[in-house]
């Protein structure tokens, strides 16, 4: 028993510790590098779509696809990072990241980039949900603070890869753009996960364990009916979160502004969603990550709402800049509520499906949108759609805050 205690008491110092403030600053910047797999193909989405000579809804597919793979690779990899730590996932998925990127500038038709796409999104995805559920386990106090700065690796890199990208594919072609991609994640991002080796032997917090299930039982209904809520809840913020980060480089095309401007204003958007992910998670610290993500997609909603009603350029660039103010806090919530209501020895797995269904909102969100586009030439009524299932999300929130007052009835 005192051996137990002392190998705990050895293992919860290292909570909020000087390493684990590493190992967070680590994970950003293993998330910004890896996140090039999600925006490359929003920003050569046009050069695709013209050198293969499809319409938007199917130069959209590979996007889809990537969303898919990362979703699948969130769940995926989350289960065998709860059972082996972080870092042989996370070379693994790096392996197939690069080679991947490779594989797509090589590609001889729409199909095979799609599967490449597809490939890419699946090594992405270890740089993100396994990465926050591995962070989460580091940190107690400041836990709301350490997961949205970790979430922010991917809006970091939103910020910073489509102007290179959209410079590249200028300059060399879309092509030996994905070849260079593929090359830099290698040569960077192994040995950074080597930093990740250390393993906190904390996991099986009881503590931790007896609170999440005091929260479940204070909603009032089982937990698979509350985690059916949040996936539900995921994809549909993000059906809606997928129309502007999706489509703004082509609406910018479509509306005579140039590839270049839409490329600027995704990485406006992405660049103040890093300012909302922190601020999130100061504010999850104090009211929880229900309260905190209704203010998230309210705010979203109503910039959704802006970009029905205003497509001048100037209001465009405002708008991008308010969207991403409002909405970037919304998918690291998924992660705190996971954590507040939910053992945390599941929290790789469970973090990794609630975080594929706002990612399988994104695909969804982002074929969908070009098939409205192509059944009626215009994006005014994919913004429409986007802002009507952002009510959804919205409902259950406020329903889980509702349902919040009641009595427990699962212990």
């Amino acid at each position: 028993m005192q051996d137990t205690a002392q190998t705990i008491g050895k293992s919860r110092s290292q909570i909020e510790s000087t390493y684990a403030w590493v190992r967070l600053w680590v994970s950003v910047l293993l998330g910004t590098i890896g996140s090039v797999g999600m925006w490359a193909g929003v920003v050569t989405l046009p050069a695709v779509q013209a050198e293969f000579g499809v319409s938007r809804a199917d130069a959209s597919l590979p996007y889809t696809l990537t969303m898919i793979g990362f979703g699948l690779g969130a769940v995926g990899i989350g289960r065998l990072v709860d059972r082996f730590g972080v870092v042989p996932p996370l070379m693994t998925a790096v392996l197939l990241l690069g080679i991947a990127f490779v594989a797509s500038g090589v590609a001889p038709s729409i199909f095979v980039y799609a599967l490449a796409s597809m490939a890419i999104g699946l090594g992405s995805s270890a740089t993100f949900a396994p990465l926050i559920a591995d962070i989460s386990h580091w940190f107690e106090r400041r836990r709301g603070i350490a997961v949205a700065i970790c979430a922010s690796g991917n809006y970091i890199g939103g910020a910073i890869w489509p102007p290179i990208v959209q410079h590249l594919t200028d300059g060399v072609g879309w092509r030996q753009n994905q070849v260079i991609m593929g090359l830099v994640c290698l040569a960077t991002m192994l040995p950074l996960a080597l930093v990740l080796l250390r393993r906190l032997r904390d996991h099986e917090d009881m503590d931790a364990s007896a609170a999440a299930n005091g929260a479940k039982g204070s909603l009032g209904f089982h937990p698979y009916v509350l985690f059916a809520l949040l996936c539900l809840a995921g994809v549909s913020c993000c059906v809606a979160m997928s129309m502007p980060q999706v489509h703004i480089v082509a609406y910018c095309g479509d509306l005579g502004y140039g590839a270049a401007r839409g490329a600027e204003m995704l990485s406006l958007m992405l660049g103040f969603g890093i300012i909302s992910r922190i601020a999130s998670g100061f504010v999850a610290d104090r009211i929880g990550g229900v309260a905190t993500l209704l203010i998230g997609s309210i705010a979203q909603a109503a910039a959704l709402a802006l970009y029905i009603f205003f497509d001048g350029l100037a209001p465009l660039y405002v708008i991008s800049a308010l969207f991403g103010l409002f909405q970037g806090g919304i998918v690291p919530m998924y992660a705190i509520i996971v954590r507040e209501y939910f053992d945390p020895r599941q929290s790789g797995t469970l973090v990794g499906l609630v975080i594929m269904s706002t990612i399988l909102g994104m695909a969804l969100g982002g074929w969908m949108s070009g098939a409205i586009f192509d059944a009626t030439g215009s994006y005014w009524q994919a913004f429409a759609n986007g802002f009507l299932w952002n009510l959804i999300n919205i409902s259950i929130m406020l329903f889980l805050l509702a349902r919040g007052t009641h009595r427990p009835r699962y212990a």
